[in-house]
């Protein structure tokens, strides 16, 4: 099954959201590379492709896991959550439609 996990910014978190970046990109990748992620980005605090110091509200990922329990534990040992970027993260199951 397919879940988004959507994962809410603390206000203020680019600074640690810089420092975490690379383990929480590990963990992208390594879903990508078992064949299981659909996709995956931040959402710009402001309409720019790079908001600059304004920096991220959030992110959004869509990713295949055995089952929400596991999906989110998953969520929950994300590094953004350990450095205090997100203040909470919401994992819903997801169907694909399009394309």
């Amino acid at each position: 099954m397919w879940y988004a996990i959507i994962g809410s910014d603390t206000e203020n978190s680019l600074a640690a959201r810089k420092a975490a970046r690379p383990a929480h990109l590990a963990r992208l990748e390594a879903l990508r590379d078992a064949g299981r992620l659909r996709l995956a980005g931040p959402f710009p605090a402001i309409d720019a492709e790079d908001p600059g110091p304004a920096g991220f509200s959030g992110s959004l990922i869509v990713a295949e896991f055995p089952s929400l329990e596991e999906a989110r534990a998953w969520a929950g040992a994300d590094p953004y959550m350990a450095a205090g970027v997100y203040d909470r993260v919401d994992v819903r199951p997801f169907r694909h439609v399009l394309p």
